[in-house]
């Protein structure tokens, strides 16, 4: 049987050859009816593109690869949409991987990207990763950029961890707390290190001890050491994320404490649960979608222009008040 080549779909459709070869690549320079025009034809002839011939010839893939560290997190979750969205827009496909906090794993991951190849990276680094990082990829002439953890220097895209954490530390001692903790950061990455920063640096400032109770990202962990807390522990407690908070709200309540009236709890990033959950949770709002699709433009960027300095794009934190931290009651202490 005859193989049907491109010529062929550009004869059924009526175009010529290069326009064929722009649409069957999803070329946005083309009008969605023209590309719907050749995709229709090439579905009828039971025409399959040749990307890696398509990739031989134009060096270009359209392909981004996207390592992320903990993709059952809620947070990581809405931001990988944020990402797709933005990449679907510009003509890419994102191709998924999840390093669940491995080093070496995430390296496994983009040697496999490299040999696909993709046109370039967006990482989340695993905990632990060293920033020798950015020198391999600048020697396999990758182009890249990180997103929420970071290294300092390199394009990258995140959120003001410290300036978040005050303005979360600043509420509660406007409340009348004066022992607050901050509960979470268990990892060890540029993240934890900022967040517990932005909290110390403002209990400091207030003349007050910093109190660090250690735990992991897990709503089982979170839960268990809030419920341990003594009853003339902290009133209040900073969570390094939105998880860490649920799961100090249950343990509170678990062990006969009601959050927000006995003991005040804040978050951070806001995801969609925050505002659904019990009590609903304040927070410190940094849109995981929007960051996402910020990434997303800061790396096209390193792809289309590679010898420009690499952007920092830090996105400002906003305070989200709701019952969690006991606002409305105007604790006394």
């Amino acid at each position: 049987m005859q193989r049907i080549r491109i010529k062929d779909v550009a004869r059924e459709a009526g175009v010529a050859l290069s326009t064929a070869a722009l649409a069957l690549r999803d070329d946005t320079k083309l009008r969605e009816e023209t590309r719907r025009l050749v995709r229709d034809a090439a579905a009828r002839l039971g025409y399959v593109y040749d990307r890696s011939a398509a990739v031989m010839r134009s060096g270009k893939s359209h392909t981004i690869g996207l390592i992320v560290c903990e993709i059952t997190n809620p947070f990581y979750a809405e931001l990988t949409a944020g990402v797709e969205e933005a990449l679907d827009e510009a003509g890419f496909v994102v191709m998924l991987a999840n390093t669940s906090e491995s080093v070496s794993r995430q390296r496994r991951m983009l040697e496999r990207f490299r040999e696909q190849p993709v046109d370039g990276v967006l990482i989340m680094p695993a905990t632990g990763t060293p920033p020798s990082l950015l020198e391999d990829l600048e020697r396999w002439r990758l182009p890249h950029a990180t997103v929420v953890r970071g290294f300092r220097r390199g394009a990258h895209t995140g959120p003001d961890n410290r300036r978040g954490t005050r303005l979360a530390t600043e509420h509660l001692l406007s409340l009348g707390h004066r022992r607050i903790a901050f509960l979470g950061g268990g990892a060890r990455n540029s993240v934890s290190r900022e967040r517990w920063d932005g909290y110390a640096r403002t209990m400091a400032k207030a003349g007050l001890t910093p109190e660090h109770l250690l735990c992991h990202t897990d709503i089982g962990e979170a839960a268990g050491l809030a419920q341990s807390l003594p009853a003339n522990g902290p009133t209040a407690l900073v969570c390094y994320n939105d998880s860490v908070a649920f799961g100090a709200t249950l343990g509170l309540l678990r062990s006969g404490r009601i959050p927000g009236r006995d003991v005040a709890v804040t978050g951070f990033d806001d995801i969609r649960e925050a505002a659904a959950w019990f009590p609903a949770l304040t927070t410190v709002r940094v849109s995981p979608r929007g960051m996402g699709q910020a990434a997303a433009r800061v790396l096209l960027e390193r792809i289309t222009q590679p010898a420009a300095p690499p952007r920092r794009e830090i996105l400002e934190p906003t305070l989200i008040v709701r019952e969690s931290c006991g606002a409305h009651l105007r604790w006394k202490g």
